[in-house]
């Protein structure tokens, strides 16, 4: 015969197990993250760059000098240290750096920052940041600003095919880095490849090396060449002569220049009405070369 307290420790457990059974589970509850992390990527010319960072808010405190002491090394956003992300080669104020992720570190002061970047090792904070794997160190002049900036914003501006600003802004201070790439020696020989090839080129292709060789200073006789191949036969795109009209300006082909607009404007005209902002462009060119 079973032991009575048995019998009811059993039916006790029994008993327990049926009211969890019956109880559901507790909801979850997703909380904000206080610096929540933002992922920006961007296309500089060939190369594209990934920005992975945390962003605290101002929050009612002093930032720089305060919460982030002058002459210490900050992870340059909250949790995690930023990381950066090059495809190709590039330069940073000069600094060269191959192509890879990084760090970014940065140490603050009120008339100079210092930047830093390190091979990617998954800090959290810089609490472990050592200078020995520093890959490389500029500095750059903070800029000041006349409005707060809530929330730590790191951005790309001034973007050209061959140069941006990476901008770190929070609080009345903006540190504006300059970045640099040598599209030309990259571009050049796959440029030069194509054209050399028997393949068959198209009149935007031609337009595009055109275009490249006239914004870089490199040969203007071979664009020149290119942006007759574009233009050629009887319906042009007023675009791509007002390209022609721009070489032919730079290589002090002042007539044949003037022609070129002349013709561009009235193709303009004829495509887009007389609203066409190459029309304006045409005039202008004319006017720098009488």
């Amino acid at each position: 015969m079973l032991n009575p307290r048995y019998l009811l420790a059993a039916l006790g457990l029994a008993f327990t197990a049926s009211l969890t059974a019956q109880t559901p589970a507790a909801p979850k509850v997703t909380f904000p993250a206080p610096s929540p992390t933002a992922t920006l990527k961007q296309r500089i010319g060939v190369t594209d760059i990934e920005l992975v960072y945390s962003r605290p808010g101002m929050k009612g405190r002093s930032i720089f000098g305060g919460i982030e002491a002058y002459g210490r090394v900050w992870r340059t956003g909250a949790n995690n240290a930023t990381r950066i992300t090059f495809s190709t080669p590039i330069k940073v104020q000069g600094a060269a750096l191959e192509a890879g992720t990084y760090e970014l570190f940065s140490i603050p002061q009120k008339d100079e920052w210092t930047i830093i970047f390190q091979k990617a090792a998954k800090q959290w904070g810089a609490y472990t940041y050592d200078q020995k794997n520093d890959v490389a160190r500029v500095t750059v002049k903070p800029v000041a600003l006349p409005t707060a900036v809530e929330t730590l914003t790191i951005d790309f501006g001034d973007i050209r095919d061959d140069s941006a600003t990476l901008n770190i802004t929070w609080e009345k201070t903006r540190v504006p880095v300059k970045l640099e790439l040598d599209l030309a020696s990259t571009l050049v020989p796959q440029i030069e490849a194509a054209v050399a090839s028997t393949d068959k080129k198209s009149a935007g292709f031609y337009f595009s090396a055109a275009g490249f060789y006239y914004d870089h200073n490199l040969d203007q006789k071979k664009a020149l060449a290119w942006i007759n191949e574009a233009t050629a036969g009887d319906k042009p795109a007023f675009y791509m002569v007002h390209l022609k009209a721009k070489i032919l300006a730079k290589l002090g082909n002042k007539s044949e220049a003037i022609a070129a607009a002349n013709q561009s404007k009235t193709l303009a005209i004829a495509a887009e009405g007389p609203q066409s902002p190459f029309i304006r462009q045409n005039d202008d060119l004319v006017a720098s070369l009488k």
